[in-house]
């Protein structure tokens, strides 16, 4: 084992907080204040771990599962361990928590005030991942974007100060957005988990079988498909980006990086006649940074 497999094993929190430079969106970029920037790794430190959880991601050596106190013989139990999980952030909100991820958390959920829904559905979100693997329909679909998704953006804007009722519509609508733009991004990925998020109706609207799917390239009614989902996503991305413009300063940098990441994965996935298969289209630079310049002018 190499000495970074051997530091990810002694110290799960290191290992879970170093995924944030390959994630698709800065997580907590440089110019935003110090203060924002460590809750905001907080957060994510906690988005990261439950994820990993679901997935069945977490460092090697069963670290995690010691810290959240799971017995050994449970350790690769995923529900187990979100049960563990909630267990322990619920001692967040009312006592001393046992992973450190969540010891870090405690002080950004008393320094911000924050409450426990957005968590809880996050780990619902997971544990509904490991006992549904289809949805039946597009509603079916955003309902479960409401757990493992929008509370991310509630966060954001709760940990920012700058929660209201409409931003947070409009955040809901980019998180979704956010969420199916991923999916699309990783059907082949979900598929080997045997897990898809293009909705069964919208399947058979267009012909394609589960068979499809895991082929080496998309044919015709595969790519039609991807492309009507990536037109809802780009949708939902237009309704949500007037958030970008209610807010000012470094947060409305923030703001439109995310909304302009994810138009940027729609133009990427479009460059790619929407042959999602072999692998997740991902945009450049130069298209991102464009796409930050036209969200910043509140275009289209």
């Amino acid at each position: 084992m190499t000495a970074v497999g051997t530091a990810h094993r002694a110290d799960p929190e290191r290992a879970t907080l170093g995924k944030a430079a390959g994630e698709n969106f800065p997580v907590a970029p440089f110019f935003l204040p110090r203060a924002w920037r460590a809750d905001l790794m907080a957060v994510y430190g906690f988005a990261r771990l439950v994820d990993d959880i679901g997935d069945g991601d977490l460092a090697p050596g069963g670290a995690d599962a010691r810290l959240l106190g799971v017995a050994p013989d449970r350790a690769e139990d995923r529900l187990a361990l979100l049960d563990a999980f909630e267990a322990d952030l619920r001692r967040v909100f009312d006592g001393e928590p046992r992973h450190p991820l969540l010891r870090r958390l405690q002080r950004t959920v008393r320094r911000r005030s924050l409450t426990p829904e957005p968590f809880l559905g996050l780990i619902a979100a997971n544990r509904q991942d490991q006992l549904v693997g289809r949805y039946e329909t597009y509603d079916d679909l955003l309902a479960y974007c409401e757990l493992s998704a929008n509370p991310v953006g509630r966060l954001v804007l709760a940990v920012t100060g700058t929660a209201t009722p409409e931003r947070i519509r409009r955040s809901d609508m980019i998180c979704t957005a956010l969420q199916i733009v991923e999916h699309l991004q990783d059907v082949a990925e979900d598929l080997g988990r045997d897990r898809i998020y293009l909705p069964a109706a919208d399947m058979r609207r267009f012909h394609v079988r589960e068979a499809d799917l895991a082929t080496p390239s998309a044919g015709a009614s595969v790519r039609a498909l991807v492309a009507y989902e990536a037109q809802r996503a780009r949708d939902l991305l237009n309704e949500g980006a007037p958030l970008v413009g209610s807010v000012q300063g470094r947060l409305r940098l923030l703001l439109a990086g995310f909304v302009a990441g994810g138009r940027a994965a729609v133009d990427a996935i479009a460059a790619a006649d929407y042959d999602v298969l072999p692998g997740p289209p991902k945009p450049g630079k130069l298209r991102l940074l464009r796409a930050v310049g036209v969200t910043l002018r509140g275009e289209g």
